[in-house]
């Protein structure tokens, strides 16, 4: 019976990271780093790009694995993007952010306290990309 009980909480867990909603007012903010961070949770990276920085990095973003946009546009100047992982779904976000030349990104997760480092790995291919 206990064994039941286990089970219907981790799968109702796992359903929850899944399915759970991703509010555009949370996520979908304004990038106010001014240099790069490594956070437990996730990255900021600020770059000089050009002035088109933002529209090639979101042509980049779109191709990523398990990569869907919740909010914003190049036309509006900032896009946030959800990946979520492969077996699980856990979902981590990424906001680019033109200003002028430069191009600012956050990328953090949604659960839990470290990230392992992908959301650093997933800037630096974005960055690796647009060169």
């Amino acid at each position: 019976m206990m064994l039941w009980i286990l089970v219907i909480v981790v799968v109702g867990m796992f359903a929850y990271i899944r399915l759970a909603p991703s509010d555009p007012m949370r996520w979908h903010q304004p990038v106010a780093a001014t240099s790069d961070k490594d956070m437990a949770g996730g990255a900021v990276r600020v770059i000089a790009a050009g002035p088109d920085g933002l529209a090639r990095a979101d042509a980049i973003a779109q191709t990523m694995p398990r990569t869907t946009v919740l909010a914003g546009s190049v036309a509006e100047g900032r896009v946030t993007y959800i990946t979520r992982t492969k077996i699980i779904g856990f979902p981590d976000y990424t906001t680019l952010e033109q200003d002028g030349e430069t191009l600012r990104m956050i990328a953090r997760l949604r659960f839990g306290r470290s990230d392992m480092g992908v959301n650093s790995a997933r800037l630096r291919q974005l960055i690796l990309a647009l060169e």
